[in-house]
């Protein structure tokens, strides 16, 4: 990976922060109707040494709540004051999503679909455009942490663009269990931080509005060994390695639901399944209705449904069709 050796003052919204220096700044993000200013704060620490700059995110959807809780314990434990280097940490991105435990911003749009912004658009796109122009252009890595939307629990993985060899080295060694080769798509961070050649490394695991310990020290985890293979993790922090390699999917599909009612899975995240086999039933609350759904092809379960109520057609399990070597 190229990494610019920054031995530079760092301006940041209009801050000065210096090499050995540690700063909270303040992104104000707008005022609310009773003039009381809305700010997230960006908590950059810097080294003395010069190194590479790397930007750590979460909460880009408000209510995504186990990124946020891996980025705080970074910040808790200290893991982001750097060997070389520096780090920013915004731990939540999206403030107005995250008070009101909700995945938009009060405006209905999803910061996630308004990259790289605008400077006079919606009040997402303005918040798209400054992080754009105003963060990035110092970045040379960026770990951003997601969580499952909807009652849908992702299993711990990276997601990447296929046919980049940085990236598959990358996502090795943050060493999460699954990584799932996915496109970009137009208009979100990932997909702008590739365009400015920004390398990204993007963490989905567990649900919204909940916190799971195993998702939270699988992210943590693989920040330490990204920090450490990049020189900037201190030596009091030990790095373990993954109990697996990770297995890299190449395709996957959805499970959909034939048919509404209630809702309970039989198989685990993370398990593997024949085709055919039974992962679990649709029922109704009278008694009368039991149907067993079954996978419709091999692969991993790589997000459930945990939903106790679904409707025909709901995506109920994204299972891998195709493995990569």
């Amino acid at each position: 990976m190229k990494v610019i050796q920054n031995k530079d003052d760092l301006k940041i919204l209009g801050k000065i922060i210096k090499p050995g220096e540690s700063k909270e700044v303040s992104f104000n993000l707008a005022k609310l109707h009773t003039r009381t200013p809305v700010d997230v704060p960006i908590i950059i620490e810097r080294s003395k040494k010069p190194g590479p700059t790397i930007l750590i995110t979460a909460g880009i959807h408000g209510d995504e709540i186990n990124g946020v809780e891996i980025v705080r314990q970074l910040i808790a434990k200290g893991i982001n004051k750097p060997k070389t280097g520096t780090t920013i940490c915004i731990p939540v991105l999206n403030i107005f999503g995250f008070i009101n435990m909700k995945r938009e911003f009060p405006d209905g749009r999803d910061l996630n679909r308004v990259f790289p912004g605008s400077k006079t658009g919606s009040l997402a796109s303005r918040v798209a455009y400054t992080i754009t122009t105003e963060i990035l252009p110092h970045i040379d890595f960026v770990l951003d942490f997601h969580t499952g939307g909807a009652m849908r629990y992702n299993a711990p993985q990276v997601r990447i663009s296929k046919g980049n060899a940085d990236f598959n080295i990358s996502a090795q060694i943050f060493g999460a269990p699954f990584v799932l080769y996915s496109d970009n798509i137009a208009k979100t961070f990932r997909n702008t931080c590739n365009k400015m050649g920004k390398p990204i490394l993007l963490f989905e695991g567990g649900k919204s509005i909940h916190i799971d310990n195993n998702i939270t020290n699988t992210g943590v985890n693989g920040a330490k060994r990204i920090l450490h293979h990049l020189g900037m993790l201190r030596s009091n922090f030990k790095v373990s390695r993954p109990k697996e390699r990770p297995i890299f999917i190449a395709e996957s599909r959805w499970i959909r639901a034939n048919f509404s009612g209630m809702f309970k899975a039989s198989i685990q995240i993370n398990g593997k399944v024949k085709k055919g086999q039974i992962i679990g039933n649709i029922t109704d609350p009278y008694g009368k209705f039991n149907h067993f759904v079954k996978a419709s092809y091999e692969g991993y379960i790589i997000n459930v449904n945990e939903s106790p109520i679904v409707y025909q057609g709901d995506a109920l399990f994204h299972i891998s069709t195709k493995l990569s070597d």
